[in-house]
């Protein structure tokens, strides 16, 4: 509520206030109350809730509160009700002393809107005060000769109220020889002059006892008494007279205690005790003394304390001299006090909004403060900087109250925190400043996804691993913080032969390590990529992949595996054929095997472990090519064993071995006569394939020696030769078909041989040739063919050394269909000789295996 008296000034103070925050767009809302002063704690002021516009549910949850730079604290907000409300009792004679208004400016801070609003109240005065007297006893002293109409100055009350509840008049008890009369100055004081109406007698009447009352004009009044106690004394005609009517004199505030201000002087013409003047203050604040004092009898005036311009910049004081008579006089005194730099600038932090989000916009206000300084001129203005390469910035919002606000997105990677240094520095001479510093903490947002330690990773894992075992172990990192830094890790869905890959490995979510969950076989494959990604906890999450390349080691865990010569599964022998004039190094035959390994657990070495003859043959170590050691002697066995083992490089090594037997016989039907001798035991599970073999070689046999004896008919030279071959076909006959390797037993190789027959119209002859050494793959030696023999076997053939393909079975009904059709067409006309040529083939073995040189016989 407002003075009704003050109505008038308050609305043109409004109307101003109004026209000053319309031309600064960043001034507060000005809203002006007033209270009586000595209210009890708790008196409502006003309501800030409806006279701002503030919703009074919003009051606490928008952090609203007063921002006040007074020592104490006048007022409260009670944000339940919205009301405004004293927090204490307010004494405006000691807040505002004698100022004719007394007002009250604070903020109100709404800190969700950052927003000021200004609050200005108004203390209004109660008459709490009754006019005070320096002294309840005032003497006065006048000579018996002082004529009438004389007046005589009388101390003066103070009352610290102001307007009507000040001091109003002056009333002096009835007298006969004195009144009252008031006088009114140039500030509007009133001063009690004490008048003599009639002479006065010492002799009649040596004292006189008057009472002065001073009274306000508050509602009720309040008024105080002093007696005066008039002595008359003998003539003193003159009364002291200063210098000068007032004294001026300035003096800066930070002068030290006892300094000499200035020197009052007064003088009276009058002798002995009536010409001798004493000083003393006549009306000054009761509170001011103790700050002056005043020599009694120089008139000297010394500061008795250290003066503070901003406290009290102005001092009036009454100097009074008396002399020995009782007669006064007076000056004023009137004290200046400059103001000198003596504060620093003040700087108090309103709001602090931290921690701020990393991605707050620019011009996100994260600090209000208030800075000011309570010296005045230039020394109270304040000026605030902080340090540079900081992303904030300083602004002006009212008055003396700053913001501090972004100038550009933060990032909590960067920097986490801000140690802000906010100075402020007056325009003194020379300058004072303040610094404080303000910590503002980043909030961290998820902005950063995790990074693996490296681009992609390659892990090396031996087979036949055991399954759980850990593999690997992969780490990322997150520069956020908190669940934003928290990785998970996981396996990107995929498939590795129709199989997930989350059969083959697993991963744990929070270390990151890698674990096998089966056994790793290098054979069955060699490396598995993967995908691992890790995410983070953070809302949305992110995450990143990185490639992992698991490559299978290879363990020695397969034993070599013989290609050629394999073992027939109807268990007869095969059987390598090697002539008896073969040279030393001739290739009998080769032994082929491979490991399912690779590197150094597949390089293999063959070595014979044991023969029927010793030191007859030898392995090739890194062939397996089996040679004569030496020529073959007649005493040498038809049939030699021979058994070659295979072994790898691998750690620990592993092996197999093979079986050979080698005939020795340097002709076809020599092999086949003495092949009877080889026996091997026969297999009861195979009596039927047996059965359809033995039928099968003797078919063979039959037209193989129906075209020898045919050729031997056509050279009839050779008659001697023709009864040897049919005494041969007589035991290949009954031979027993175990004795030849079966048909399931060709696996090993693809074969191409070439069988040449020559026939001659004129000379009736054939000729059946083995190959001479020569590493050809056809063979054509009709030269070496005596023209007449019927049948040549030439002495000079041999075994080829290596790369001779091996003698396939002979397709007798092809070649009896093919002599049936030279014999037709045969005719004096026809060429000398006709040449005859087949290619057989076998099938390949398994696994690929090379085409194997030497000789091996088949039924």
């Amino acid at each position: 509520m407002a003075a009704p008296k003050n109505r008038p000034h308050r609305r043109r103070l409004v109307l101003l206030c109004f026209v000053l925050g319309r031309l600064w767009g960043a001034a507060a809302t000005q809203t002006r109350y007033s209270v009586p002063e000595e209210t009890e704690k708790g008196y409502i002021v006003g309501n800030i809730s409806k006279d701002l516009g503030l919703e009074l549910r919003e009051l606490a949850g928008r952090g609203v509160r007063i921002i006040s730079r007074a020592k104490s604290r006048l007022f409260d907000l009670n944000t339940r009700s919205g009301n405004l409300i004293t927090a204490d009792k307010i004494d405006r004679e000691e807040l505002c002393a004698h100022s004719p208004r007394c007002l009250v400016n604070f903020k109100v801070l709404v800190e969700d809107k950052v927003k000021l609003y200004g609050i200005e109240i108004e203390i209004t005065d109660v008459n709490d005060n009754a006019p005070k007297f320096e002294a309840e006893n005032l003497e006065v002293k006048i000579n018996e000769i002082a004529a009438p109409g004389t007046h005589y100055p009388l101390p003066e009350a103070v009352d610290p109220d102001v307007g009507a509840n000040s001091l109003q008049s002056y009333r002096l008890s009835p007298n006969q020889h004195f009144s009252l009369v008031v006088q009114t100055g140039d500030d509007g004081s009133i001063k009690p002059e004490l008048v003599l109406e009639r002479a006065l007698d010492r002799e009649e009447e040596a004292a006189h006892r008057l009472v002065l009352t001073a009274s306000d004009g508050g509602d009720p009044p309040r008024s105080s008494a002093a007696h005066i106690h008039v002595t008359v004394l003998d003539m003193n005609d003159n009364a002291p007279t200063f210098a000068q009517p007032v004294y001026r004199v300035q003096v800066p505030e930070n002068v030290p205690p006892g300094t000499r201000l200035l020197t009052v002087k007064a003088t009276d013409p009058d002798e002995g005790a009536n010409g001798k003047v004493a000083y003393k203050f006549g009306k000054i604040n009761e509170k001011r003394i103790p700050i002056f004092q005043l020599h009694k009898n120089t008139g000297e005036i010394a500061t008795a304390k250290s003066l503070d311009y901003e406290e009290c910049a102005f001092y009036e004081m009454e100097i009074q001299a008396e002399d020995g008579g009782g007669l006064k006089g007076q000056t004023k005194v009137l004290l200046s006090v400059e103001d000198v730099n003596d504060n620093k600038p003040e700087v108090t932090i309103t709001s602090l909004f931290s921690p701020v989000r990393e991605d707050a916009p620019q011009g996100t206000v994260v600090a209000l403060f208030n800075a000011h300084d309570r010296d005045s001129g230039r020394n109270g203005q304040v000026d605030c900087s902080i340090q540079d390469n900081l992303p904030f910035k300083l602004e002006n919002s009212v008055e003396d109250y700053y913001r501090l606000v972004t100038v550009q997105i933060l990032d909590r990677e960067k920097a986490s925190e801000f140690n802000i240094t906010v100075c402020a520095t007056d325009r003194g001479t020379p300058p004072l400043s303040t610094e404080i510093r303000v910590t503002l903490s980043v909030a961290d947002i998820n902005d950063n996804p995790p990074v693996f330690s490296r681009a992609s990773y390659s892990v090396y894992l031996a087979e036949n691993n055991p399954r759980g075992i850990s593999i690997f172990s992969v780490t990322a990192s997150d520069p956020d913080s908190s669940e934003n830094a928290q990785v998970i890790y996981s396996l990107v869905e995929d498939t590795l032969q129709k199989v997930p890959v989350s059969s083959y490995v697993s991963i744990n979510s929070d270390t990151g390590v890698l674990y096998a969950l089966r056994s790793f076989d290098y054979e069955q494959f060699r490396d598995l990529q993967l995908c691992v990604t890790a995410s983070d906890s953070g809302d949305p999450p992110l995450s990143t992949n990185v490639s992992l390349s698991l490559y299978v080691l290879d363990q020695n865990d397969n034993a070599p595996e013989i290609l050629y010569p394999a073992l027939p599964t109807d268990g007869s022998t095969g059987v390598e054929l090697a002539p008896r004039s073969a040279e030393p190094g001739y290739l009998v035959t080769k032994v082929v095997a491979v490991d399912r390994d690779s590197g150094q657990n597949a390089w293999l070495s063959y070595r014979l472990l044991k023969a029927s003859e010793p030191g007859l043959f030898a392995v090739g170590l890194h062939t397996g090519e089996v040679r004569t050691a030496r020529a073959l002697l007649d005493r040498d066995a038809l049939k030699q064993s021979l058994v070659v083992a295979v072994q790898d490089h691998g750690q620990p090594p592993l092996s197999a071995t093979v079986t050979l037997t080698v005939a020795v016989a340097d002709s076809i039907p020599d092999v086949l006569a003495d092949l009877e001798s080889i026996k091997t035991p026969a297999d009861p599970n195979n009596s039927g394939l047996t059965f359809y073999l033995v039928v099968a070689v003797a078919a063979v046999s039959c037209v193989f020696l129906a075209f020898v004896i045919v050729l031997l008919a056509l050279r009839l030279r050779r008659w001697h030769k023709s009864r040897l071959l049919q005494a041969s076909s007589g035991g290949l006959a009954n031979m027993s078909a175990s004795h030849f390797v079966g048909v399931d037993g060709v696996r090993a190789f693809l074969q191409t041989y070439s069988h040449e027959v020559s026939l001659t119209a004129d000379s009736r002859k054939s000729c059946v040739i083995f190959p001479p050494p020569n590493y050809a793959d056809t063979l054509i030696n009709q030269e070496n063919c005596e023209k007449n023999e019927p049948l040549c076997v030439s002495d000079e053939s041999r075994f080829p050394i290596e790369d001779t393909p091996l003698v396939p079975p002979l397709d007798w009904d092809s070649l009896r269909s093919h002599k049936h059709r030279e014999e037709t067409r045969a005719h004096p006309g026809a060429p000398a000789a006709r040449t005859w040529s087949r290619t057989h083939g076998f099938p390949a073995a398994r696994l690929g295996a090379p085409s194997v040189p030497g000789r091996r016989l088949f039924p």
